[in-house]
């Protein structure tokens, strides 16, 4: 692909996605754009404007081949009145879910304070829409200043698509979360069994840092594992819940999550909002996945 001025052709390699997409390595990087369809140069060529909602870039010195080629998720849903509702919506159910639990949130924190000693709540950085990092909120389930190690292994396992590896951690059981880790605690394997470690995030969606629901936030250094496509789920505002808690969860493999997040973030609505939230509910209460 010819640039107007030609000066592009130095510093970028296009790989054409033939719909909608383009990849092009620019140095050590790999830049995803969208393209304005409006046909300004000869012939059939088109002008390539940046999107910064699209925008998607890896440092690393590699090459990307031709199945990672993909199409970015569509976002526009979530502008306009459709996603300033959404965000009215989780505001006031918020206000009014902190406000019933509130009476739950003293007794989860007694029994935490009684179980083990440090904080109630375990507060860990997250990435939210865009790669944006914000402070996320649990009731701590582990020791306090556990080491994370064993979790990043299990995270590279999982994300790299390690099936076996991510099965022998859990006794060959076909689980894709750690089902026994020696960091919880006996309350903490509780709350995670009912999701109840999950209310603090309460107050992250009433901030804004996160919806009722929508994809979940990575950690930063899952990031490292990641394929250019994989990027795709943080291009909305993550979720408390979402497709993948309602299929499957824990038995979920990591590319089918990403699927099911890109298919989310494609095809949302409100409806479809309403329709998890309702799903969620038997999950939770069943402890359906929660280790």
């Amino acid at each position: 692909m010819a640039s107007p001025t030609g000066a592009a052709e130095d510093r970028l390699i296009f790989i054409d996605d033939p719909m909608k997409g383009l990849l092009c390595k620019k140095a050590n990087a790999f830049v995803q754009f969208k393209i304005d369809t409006s046909p300004t140069w000869q012939g059939s060529h088109h002008i390539m404007k940046e999107d910064a909602a699209a925008l998607t870039c890896l440092e690393g010195d590699y090459a990307s081949p031709l199945p990672n080629l993909f199409l970015p998720v569509d976002t526009t849903r979530y502008f306009g009145f459709q996603g300033r509702l959404k965000r009215s919506i989780d505001i006031v159910l918020t206000s009014l879910l902190i406000l019933f639990t509130a009476p739950l949130f003293l007794v989860i924190a007694f029994l935490i304070k009684r179980s083990s000693p440090g904080p109630v709540l375990y507060v860990q950085e997250r990435l939210g829409r865009d790669g944006r990092p914000f402070r996320f909120y649990k009731f701590r389930t582990m020791s306090h200043n556990s080491d994370d190690a064993i979790h990043r292994q299990f995270a590279a396992m999982f994300i790299n698509g390690d099936n076996q590896g991510c099965h022998a951690c859990n006794g060959n059981s076909e689980l894709y979360k750690m089902k026994v880790d020696p960091r919880v605690t006996s309350i903490g394997r509780w709350l995670r069994r009912t999701s109840l470690d999950e209310l603090p995030q309460l107050f992250n969606i009433f901030k804004g840092d996160m919806s009722l629901v929508g994809p979940r936030p990575p950690i930063s250094y899952e990031l490292e594992h990641y394929q250019p496509w994989h990027l795709e789920r943080l291009k909305v505002t993550p979720g408390l819940t979402g497709l993948w808690q309602v299929s499957g969860r824990s038995r979920v493999p990591f590319e089918e999550m990403v699927r099911l997040d890109v298919h989310y973030i494609n095809n949302w609505s409100l409806w479809l909002d309403v329709n998890i939230l309702l799903k969620t509910f038997p999950v939770v209460i069943q402890g359906t996945g929660g280790y």
